[in-house]
């Protein structure tokens, strides 16, 4: 034992006998002082200068060098030293990929860092924020997601957030999703880390106030149907806009509506109803897809039967004007030779009216029955064989 004067069971600090008092009193149930247990019993009190002297010599036995005093010092300094360095060394920090540094210096914002390892005052001089900008973060508002305890994702409404009311006073049940990111400048991570206590539930409370605005101003066929983009696009600008009047550093990447329905209590017959209307607009798709098809096809009919009009109106005038003409220049021929214009236009009639009859040549100057053998040469040229010849009476 490094003590001295251990003997008689004393104290560590050579104080003998039992229950001996830390300060060098012996006996039986000694106060600290060296005085008896119950010092106000008539004991006189110690000597303050007496104390002093007496703690001063043990604490050189404690010290390293045994009774001599200066290295014990040293030993001091040296303690001091490591734990001036130990305390300067945990001003080293590490800044990750997606992270930025925030150091704080007496509460006041004096640098934004990189990626990489830095060094800042240590606490309670300076102080360092680390938010990850390159992360999007998700709020849901309307429902809760769990995770069991297989690893498995659930859905837990909640009816509290997600039933609002529209522009028509209808009740609708809204939950949606919100995926936002802290602005990546340094007005925005200082503002983030700031401004706002706690970011998410400032998102929160943003998002279904927004939402709520928009629904109220909507009618509840819009919101059900064709709207949705709209409404998200419409809830995100505002979102937007709140928080940036907060000043939060907050910026709103996306709004998504993952379930928009009618309160559970009458979800049937709104889906009667909805059912309804797709029937309607199916109906008049058709009808449109049939009138898109029909009437294009009586234009077309239209136009042709307008087309052939006044293809035969140009026909008949060209006819006519050609017909006039014919007869203005024989007319003049006629005028010049008026017999042989006569006869022929006889001769041409003729040709005409009998081209395409049936002839029987009969000669009266033929001996017999005077009827002449009629050869159809056309019919031989085209069909490859001649009909019986037709025989006639006077």
């Amino acid at each position: 034992m490094p003590w001295s004067n251990q003997s008689g069971g004393g104290g560590p600090w050579k104080g003998g006998g039992n229950n001996g008092g830390p300060w060098g009193g012996g006996g039986n149930n000694n106060g600290p002082w060296g005085g008896g247990p119950n010092r106000g019993g008539g004991g006189n009190p110690p000597d303050l200068e007496e104390l002093l002297k007496r703690t001063q010599d043990r604490m050189k036995t404690v010290l390293p060098g045994g009774g001599g005093g200066g290295l014990g010092f040293v030993g001091i300094l040296i303690i001091i030293g490591l734990a001036v360095v130990g305390w300067l060394l945990t001003g080293l920090y590490t800044v990750d990929e997606r992270e930025r540094g925030v150091e704080l210096v007496l509460g006041k914002v004096s640098e934004l860092t990189t990626p990489g390892l830095r060094y800042n005052y240590p606490y309670p001089i300076g102080e360092v924020y680390k938010p990850q900008v390159e992360s999007q973060r998700e709020t849901t508002v309307g429902v809760e997601e769990l995770f069991t305890s297989s690893g498995a994702l659930r859905s837990r409404e909640i009816p509290e957030e997600s039933l609002m009311l529209t522009g028509d006073e209808n009740i609708v049940d809204v939950g949606f999703k919100v995926l936002w990111r802290i602005k990546n400048t340094n007005a925005g991570i200082t503002n983030y880390l700031f401004n706002v206590q706690d970011p998410d539930s400032t998102v929160k409370a943003v998002a279904e106030s927004a939402m709520r605005e928009v629904v109220g101003g909507s009618n509840i066929d819009a919101i059900l149907t064709e709207n949705r983009v709209s409404i998200q696009n419409d809830v995100s600008t505002l979102m937007q806009t709140t928080l940036d009047s907060y000043k939060a550093g907050i910026e709103v990447a996306e709004v998504q509506m993952q379930r928009v329905d009618p309160p559970s209590q009458v979800i049937d017959a709104f889906r009667d109803v909805q059912a309804a209307r797709a029937d309607q607009e199916r109906i008049r798709n058709q009808a449109e897809a049939y009138a898109n098809k029909i009437v294009p096809e009586a234009r077309g009919e239209a136009a042709q039967v307008l087309e052939k009009a006044n293809a035969y109106k140009e026909q008949s005038i060209a006819e006519a004007t050609g017909q006039s003409q014919r007869f203005t220049k024989i007319y003049d021929e006629y005028k010049n030779a008026p017999d042989v214009t006569r006869e022929r236009l006889y001769l041409e009639t003729l040709e005409k009216v009998l081209g395409n009859n049936n002839k029987i040549i009969i000669d009266s100057d033929t001996s017999g029955s005077g009827v002449l053998p009629f050869l159809p040469l056309n019919d031989l040229h085209g069909r490859g064989s001649a009909p019986a010849a037709r025989t006639g009476g006077n």
